[in-house]
């Protein structure tokens, strides 16, 4: 079914940006500038399997009617009624401005399914800045950085759940062939890695057929390619992707689109599986993978491939998993197998791992257990005070799971040490078991009642 979605916000959010981000090209001109944009633009859009028109509109202002600026604000109010539903964007960095509730009122009398966007939402300015976005009252803010392409997976799930029957799929074509559409969620897994490291290798021995072009030559593989699996009656989509170098090495137009393509694999994934191989592993572009993947919220298994070279040590997998760990502290307790795509060796206890790791990545909390632990973490180590000021720590909820992400409501939240937020983080994973997934602590401040109020005189 064919929808319309209305990117919407005042000027300078990132509408053109998300824009062009979602139609796959630079249609909009985009600038520091605030009001480039002044007409209505329409694309074919594309997010993950759903087809849809997206507008870019001009910046929201308060105007008069017959000013450039109202004319302009005009075109935005027509496409809102024409649209199907609207993302709401925000500047995360800056948090929403008193012109952002104004127009928050418009978007709700259009009577719209609304996505709230928090967009520049990369790094720690941006997190306070999108939980501030529920003041909106527009529903739960979807954190994305349009610019370099984070969080939108997360977009697409906001978008499903907006327009739940326009984003449905067809019947005959609801699930990937050899997918049963009864069954429960189909895992998406990406397997990534360097050049050559055994990648198609393992998803032709996992399939039981040269499905997958292999060879001894680096960058065979360039598309990502998706094929369905099953396995101890679960259903998998497995996505083979093109060996991933380093930026500054990449010099060749296809070889960009074909990381390109990877890095969309990783972004729509469930799980993803980094391979390594184990005669040269934890090199800094394994690093760099994982750390992506980390970054962009998907559940982690390690994969160490051509584990049939690998010497026959009794105490081998426990170095690996030492290494891992210390390597790879933001997601401690990540699963690690070795694998051979040549013998089999280890290919069921890769899918046990994707299939666990699915399931923590899944996981939530309940409300009373989460301030059960933080009572008691408190006690054991309260938090250090920061010039002579003692930092409290109030209440703590799991607003969403994939992955796990913690709200943690606090005094001073800018003064937290990060020292302090790690152990609350290693605190979460090993209270709740939540081994090797991304985990997203986010504090919020609360607000002083008092604030704005006169001292009455003694």
């Amino acid at each position: 079914m064919s929808f319309t979605v209305a990117i919407v916000g005042r000027p300078n959010v990132g509408k053109s940006t998300l824009f062009n981000r979602l139609v796959g090209s630079r249609l909009a001109l985009v600038d520091d500038q605030p009001g480039v944009t002044r007409d209505r633009r329409e694309g074919k859009a594309r997010l993950g399997d759903i087809d849809f028109t997206v507008v870019d509109t001009a910046g929201l202002e308060d105007s008069g009617a017959q000013s450039l600026s109202g004319r302009m604000r005009a075109q935005t109010e027509a496409a809102l009624a024409d649209a199907d539903a609207i993302f709401f964007l925000i500047d995360a960095r800056s948090g929403p401005l008193p012109a952002d509730k104004g127009f928050a009122e418009l978007v709700r009398r259009a009577g719209k399914p609304v996505v709230v966007v928090a967009n520049k939402s990369e790094g720690k300015a941006g997190g306070a800045g999108a939980l501030e976005a529920y003041r909106l009252g527009l529903g739960a803010p979807v954190a994305i950085s349009a610019e370099h392409g984070e969080g939108l997976s997360s977009l697409y799930d906001a978008l499903r759940a907006a327009l739940p029957e326009a984003t449905e799929l067809p019947a005959e074509t609801d699930h990937e062939p050899g997918i049963d559409p009864a069954a429960p969620e189909v895992i998406r897994v990406a397997v990534v890695g360097r050049p050559n490291v055994g990648k198609s290798t393992l998803i032709n021995y996992l399939l039981g057929e040269e499905r997958l072009l292999t060879g001894p030559e680096a960058g065979i593989t360039r598309d990502s390619i998706a094929v369905p699996l099953q396995w101890q009656g679960r259903d998998f989509l497995i996505y083979d992707t093109a060996g991933m170098r380093r930026r500054s090495k990449i010099d060749q137009k296809l070889e960009k689109l074909s990381a390109a393509d990877a890095l969309n694999a990783i972004r729509f994934a469930h799980v993803v599986v980094v391979l390594m191989d184990s005669e040269h592993a934890f090199e800094e572009q394994d690093l760099r993978i994982a750390d992506l993947a980390e970054r962009e919220g998907r559940a982690l298994v390690i994969a160490m491939s051509k584990s049939d070279l690998m010497p026959k040590q009794a105490d081998a997998l426990k170095k690996l998993r030492e290494e891992t760990d210390h390597w790879l502290p933001q997601v401690k307790g990540v699963p690690v197998v070795a694998v051979s795509g040549v013998t089999g060796q280890g290919v069921d206890r890769l899918l046990r791992a994707v299939t666990e790791s699915h399931a923590v990545w899944n996981k939530r909390v309940s409300t009373a257990a989460l301030n059960r632990w933080l009572g008691d973490t408190l006690a054991q180590h309260p938090p250090p005070a920061v010039s002579g000021r003692r930092l409290k720590l109030n209440y703590i909820t799991q607003p969403k799971a994939r992955p796990p992400s913690f709200i943690l409501s606090c005094t001073r939240a800018d003064a937290l040490p990060d020292a302090y937020r790690r152990y609350l983080i290693n605190g979460l994973r090993d209270a709740f078991d939540l081994p090797g997934t991304p985990i997203r602590l986010t504090l919020r401040e609360k607000e002083n009642p008092f604030a704005g109020r006169k001292r009455r005189a003694g």
